[in-house]
């Protein structure tokens, strides 16, 4: 038998520590776990993630699509945009979405190196597959570059097309 995960765990590079530190303090509310030269870790509560930021030098954003929080209802969503407003952060919405075969409530924040983050709700689920040519962005902040709705066995998936 599989031994019971704790929490997930993600990893990410960043340019600039210290800017990172400031935003993601604002985004999940807490103050990192440990600092050290380069890194950082946070043991983020809700939702269960061991996020850590490596300071590494990059030229262009890297391979991640972006990284989201699901929550219960649009209420959730709200108080979670309100929240992020209180601590600093600007917020773009998609309310009623299109998007990975659902429609949804969602808001986004970008972090200093262009990660994105969402906070969304599942309200309608399973809608049939458009057609290449209507299919509408999803998964993926409108701000970034193309994108395609693509299924892998017969499950929606999403990627980036620069």
């Amino acid at each position: 038998m599989a031994a019971p995960f704790l929490k997930a765990h993600l990893a990410i590079n960043v340019r600039d520590l210290h800017a990172s530190l400031d935003f993601y303090r604002k985004l999940f509310g807490i103050d990192p776990f440990k600092v050290r030269t380069g890194y950082a870790k946070f043991d983020v509560q809700n939702p269960p993630l061991n996020f850590t930021l490596n300071q590494v030098p990059f030229d262009s954003r890297g391979a991640l699509s972006h990284m989201g929080m699901q929550v219960a209802s649009t209420a959730d969503v709200l108080a979670m945009r309100e929240e992020w407003h209180q601590r600093g952060l600007y917020t773009r919405d998609e309310m009623q979405t299109d998007c990975c075969y659902a429609i949804q409530d969602k808001t986004w924040v970008a972090d200093p190196d262009g990660n994105e983050w969402e906070v969304f709700v599942v309200l309608e689920d399973q809608l049939p597959e458009k057609t290449h040519a209507a299919a509408t962005a999803c998964c993926t902040p409108a701000s970034s570059a193309a994108n395609a709705c693509c299924t892998l066995d017969a499950q929606p998936y999403c990627v980036a097309t620069a």
